[in-house]
């Protein structure tokens, strides 16, 4: 049952990020193991995609329904694949160095053999993925002025 918390302060505006994280067919660009990314409906409000994820010998698909709340909240929901639950959500706020992000996500695989195999890697795998997609929103809209810093918030 891993579970990963973390918050971060990005100089991006929080519609910028709300953008990056809602583009799910473009994850394979920018995202490491995500081999690919399907869009199977979409409207304003909710998405249902296929990701498949691929780490080491194993290749996986699962699909989810993701809720849009623009700009400040994106939250997966779990509807079929190789995990027995999987939630995921990314709020947005804004502050005055950019948007505040904080991200949660838990999840079980339903494979003891892939869940001992990503437990034993699983916070590093999600702070690259977290660091993915700081570097496409930087890639995309660069940065707020040099005089803010950006750093990391740790949750309470």
């Amino acid at each position: 049952m891993p579970t990963h918390a973390e918050k971060r302060i990005l100089r991006q505006s929080p519609d910028q990020i709300f953008q990056i994280v809602a583009d799910v067919h473009r994850y394979p660009e920018f995202l490491p193991w995500c081999a690919a990314a399907r869009v199977l409906s979409r409207d304003e409000q909710k998405l249902v995609a296929d990701l498949t994820i691929g780490f080491k010998v194993f290749r996986e698909t699962f699909r989810s329904e993701v809720t849009l709340e623009r700009p400040g909240m994106v939250h997966v929901t779990y509807l079929d694949g190789p995990f027995r639950y999987l939630n995921n959500t990314w709020r947005l706020t804004a502050v005055p160095q950019g948007t505040e992000v904080d991200f949660f996500v838990d999840f079980e695989f339903r494979s003891r053999v892939l869940q001992a195999v990503i437990g034993t890697v699983f916070n590093e795998a999600v702070r690259v993925m977290v660091r993915a997609f700081e570097r496409r929103a930087m890639a995309m809209h660069g940065r707020l002025p040099p005089t803010v810093a950006a750093a990391p918030v740790r949750p309470a």
